[in-house]
């Protein structure tokens, strides 16, 4: 981290804070915790569901995000 100890639980948890608060970063970013892994178990369905809260809020690096998602097919259902 910067000027603290990394803790990535700790990270999850002010990202959560924020997201429910509609910040877009912080939606998008909980989005990766969950896609990766990182602070969370990996669920890549709620990635997904993260991603699309930031995705609708004109976040256009979570639109990015969930574009990579339904190409990979991961989180999404497969056409």
């Amino acid at each position: 981290g910067l000027g603290v100890d990394q803790d990535l639980k700790k990270a999850v948890e002010w990202y959560r804070k924020a997201a429910n608060l509609e910040n877009s970063d912080a939606q998008n970013n909980l989005g990766f915790c969950y896609q990766k892994g990182l602070g969370v178990d990996q669920d890549l369905k709620k990635a997904v569901e993260w991603y699309r809260k930031a995705a609708n809020l004109e976040n256009s690096d979570a639109q990015n995000n969930l574009g990579f998602c339904y190409q990979k097919g991961l989180g999404v259902d497969q056409d």
